[in-house]
């Protein structure tokens, strides 16, 4: 097994908001999320990705606000709504099953047989605590559906690309334990560390917003985070990505 990059701890992951900035027009931004910050504050408290979003007003009277959500430990690519407006036609997009594309890398513990393949498999929370954020697979869950594709083998690691038609809490994660084939470092799902260790392997590569009814997709994506790029680069991603 290749040993990844340690994440870093959350108090050292924003310096500069604006450096992580990789779209920006007059209804979204979309930002490079760090793993291991969260994005909206929790019954613990602590530093969250909201505590950073005023600093990308660019002259508007209140902050960009999240249209969707990324887990704490996964990187890459999160859409801002810059004002009220915006943000409503953000959410509408997103609530629409399929009409936003995301494109996940995942580094994944041995891997599939085949090359590609989807996930059909619903999924229900494992408690009634509405706290409770876990996901189970269950009959009379909500239906969910991953398509994936096999990017590259090495190191006992597969390195995945993640298509979710359907957007479950944990989808991915769950989706991919169930196969076989765990998320390197979910300490949830997988065999990961409750502390310490890799990191939760999964990064938002790519969004595609059909947000302009009469231009082309909004595509932007995100560069392979630290942590993950030695064991990408031993799948035989170039590392360049």
């Amino acid at each position: 097994m290749v040993s990844a990059k340690a994440m870093p701890p959350a108090d050292a992951l924003v310096t500069d908001i604006g450096a992580r900035l990789l779209y920006r027009d007059a209804l979204v931004l979309v930002i490079d999320k760090p793993a291991g910050l969260p994005v909206h504050p929790g019954p613990k408290g602590g530093e969250t990705l909201t505590d950073h979003l005023d600093a990308l007003r660019f002259g508007l009277p209140r902050r960009p606000e999240a249209a969707h959500r990324l887990d704490r430990d996964t990187s890459g690519c999160l859409a801002l709504g810059r004002h009220a407006k915006a943000l409503a036609r953000l959410n509408k997009l997103f609530s629409a099953s399929g009409s936003v594309g995301k494109t996940y890398w995942a580094l994944v513990e041995g891997g599939p047989a085949a090359d590609t393949g989807s996930i059909d498999l619903a999924l229900a929370r494992r408690s009634d605590d509405p706290r409770s954020w876990w996901m189970k697979a269950d009959p009379s869950g909500d239906p969910s559906l991953t398509h994936w594709q096999v990017l590259g083998r090495g190191g006992g690691l597969a390195w995945l690309a993640l298509t979710p038609v359907t957007g479950r809490t944990h989808q991915l994660r769950v989706h991919c334990a169930e196969s076989g084939f765990p998320i390197l470092g979910d300490p949830i799902y997988g065999s990961g560390p409750r502390s310490g260790g890799p990191g939760l392997q999964l990064h938002a590569r790519a969004l595609t917003l059909p947000l302009y009814p009469k231009k082309p997709p909004i595509v932007v994506e995100a560069p392979a985070p630290a942590h993950m790029r030695a064991g990408l680069v031993t799948c035989g991603c170039d590392g360049s990505e």
